[in-house]
C-alpha cells in the first residue's frame, strides 16, 4: 500500500525569524534607532519600503522649511561687506560677521546636503540608509541655523544698542532656540522612552 504523499513546507532555521517591526532591510548603524518608539508597519498599512519613502519626504520637507530662512539670511550677509558704512565697523564686529557669515554657509551646506545623497543614490536601493543620513544632516543643519541666528541677533545688536544689549540679546536667542529646537523635544524623546520601557512585559 502506498504512502499519500504529502508536502512538508521547509523547517526554518534557527535564528532566521525575524520581528515584523523590523521588516526591512538591516543596516549597519541604522538598528541604533530605538525599535520601541517605532510604531508597527500595519499600523498605517505600509511596508518597509513604503515607510522609508514617507520619511524621507517628510525630511525632505521639513528641510526645505528651514532653507528659505537660512538661504535669505545667507544672502543679506553676504552683501553687508558691500555697504558704504561697513568699514566703520570694530573689529569684534567684524569677527562677529565673519563667523556668522561661515556658519551661515554651513547651515547652507548642511541642509542641502540631504538632496544631494538623494540625487547621487538614485535607484541605489538603499533608502533606509539614506534616510537615516540625511536626518543626521538636518539635524547638524538647525545647530548651525541656530548659531546663525544667534550671531545675527548678536551683529545687529552691537550696532543698535551697544555690548550689554547685545550680550542679553544674544543669550535670550540662545534660550530659544535651544529651548524650542533641542530641549523641549528631547524631553518628550526621553519621556515616551521611558514610557515604553516601563510599559513592556517583565522577562523574568
Amino acid at each position: 500500500m502506498k504512502r499519500p504523499i504529502t508536502s512538508r513546507a521547509p523547517a526554518e532555521r534557527p535564528g532566521r525569524r525575524r520581528d515584523p517591526r523590523s521588516a526591512g532591510p538591516t543596516r549597519a548603524g541604522y538598528r541604533a534607532v530605538d525599535e520601541s518608539l517605532r510604531p508597527p508597519l500595519d499600523a498605517r498599512n505600509e511596508t518597509a519600503l513604503e515607510r522609508c519613502d514617507r520619511n524621507l519626504a517628510e525630511l525632505l520637507q521639513e528641510v526645505r522649511v528651514a532653507q528659505t530662512g537660512v538661504q535669505v539670511l545667507f544672502g543679506f550677509l553676504l552683501t553687508v561687506p558691500f555697504s558704504t558704512q561697513f568699514d566703520q565697523v570694530t573689529a569684534t564686529e567684524r569677527a562677529v560677521y565673519f563667523v556668522t557669515l561661515l556658519l551661515a554657509g554651513a547651515a547652507t551646506m548642511l541642509l542641502i546636503a540631504p538632496t544631494s545623497h538623494h540625487r547621487l543614490l538614485f535607484r541605489c536601493g538603499d533608502k533606509e540608509r539614506l534616510v537615516l543620513i540625511a536626518n543626521r544632516y538636518a539635524i547638524a543643519g538647525l545647530v548651525a541655523v541656530a548659531a546663525t541666528m544667534v550671531g545675527a541677533v548678536l551683529l545687529v545688536s552691537l550696532l543698535v544698542i551697544g555690548s550689554t544689549g547685545a550680550s542679553l540679546a544674544a543669550a535670550a536667542a540662545a534660550a530659544g532656540c535651544a529651548w524650542c529646537w533641542y530641549l523641549q523635544p528631547l524631553r518628550r524623546r526621553r519621556a515616551l522612552y521611558q514610557g515604553s520601557r516601563t510599559s513592556l512585559p517583565d522577562a523574568g
